[in-house]
């Protein structure tokens, strides 16, 4: 396919220029991050794929690192262990609002969207696309498809392109969509892609990440 091949193409050419573009943002954020709190300077969590296959997402971290039985952990294995802040982080679509685990230069750059910068990478390789739907985490499939069953034939929709680095639901609100609404839309995208509404998107993700709507 035509739409398929060109898209390719420009992931690879348009995410090599972005890095090189973002290089001096990613450099001092990195040594922010290394300076200010315990950890790795990258968070590598397991994102869903293409056709329902798993890889490893590139983000600059920007949450706490636990210690749990004398073993340093992210704030994922953290959550797991504590059953309180779980429940609210399900029933949050899988969000929470003044994270605790949220470092201070980690609240800067989710504000801005920073944080996700390192995904050029994972663009650049394949496992993403520069447009496309949200990658979502398995265990969030799982457990929101049995809340919400009717989003079960849109997940399979979505499973059909590769997570997008942007896309709808990041340029319309991000955390204040819930699920539901979210996985409609990455749905309707696959179902309407276009070069125009690829090119719509990618002018809307500037205005998204400077003004911060929904991040959290």
């Amino acid at each position: 396919m035509i739409y398929d091949f060109v898209k390719r193409c420009v992931d690879i050419i348009g995410s090599s220029i972005l890095i090189l573009l973002f290089s001096p943002i990613m450099v001092p954020v990195a040594l922010l991050i290394k300076l200010t709190s315990k950890g790795p300077v990258f968070f590598t969590p397991q994102r869903v794929g293409k056709d329902g296959e798993l890889f490893k997402m590139l983000k600059f971290r920007s949450m706490y690192m636990y210690e749990i039985k004398g073993i340093l952990v992210h704030a994922e294995k953290y959550l797991q262990s504590n059953p309180k802040l779980m429940e609210a982080y399900q029933k949050n679509s899988y969000k929470l609002k003044n994270d605790p685990r949220v470092t201070p230069v980690g609240k800067f750059i989710r504000r801005f969207s920073l944080d996700e910068i390192p995904q050029l990478f994972n663009v650049l390789v394949g496992d993403m696309s520069l447009v496309g739907p949200r990658a979502y985490q398995p265990d969030e499939l799982d457990h929101q498809q049995k809340i919400y069953p009717e989003t079960i034939k849109y997940v399979k929709i979505i499973l059909n392109g590769r997570p997008g680095a942007s896309g709808p639901w990041q340029v319309s609100g991000r955390s204040f969509i819930n699920f539901d609404k979210r996985v409609e839309m990455d749905a309707k995208y696959i179902k309407k892609r276009s070069f125009l509404y690829d090119i719509w998107v990618i002018l809307k993700t500037p205005v998204a990440m400077l003004t911060g709507k929904g991040a959290i």
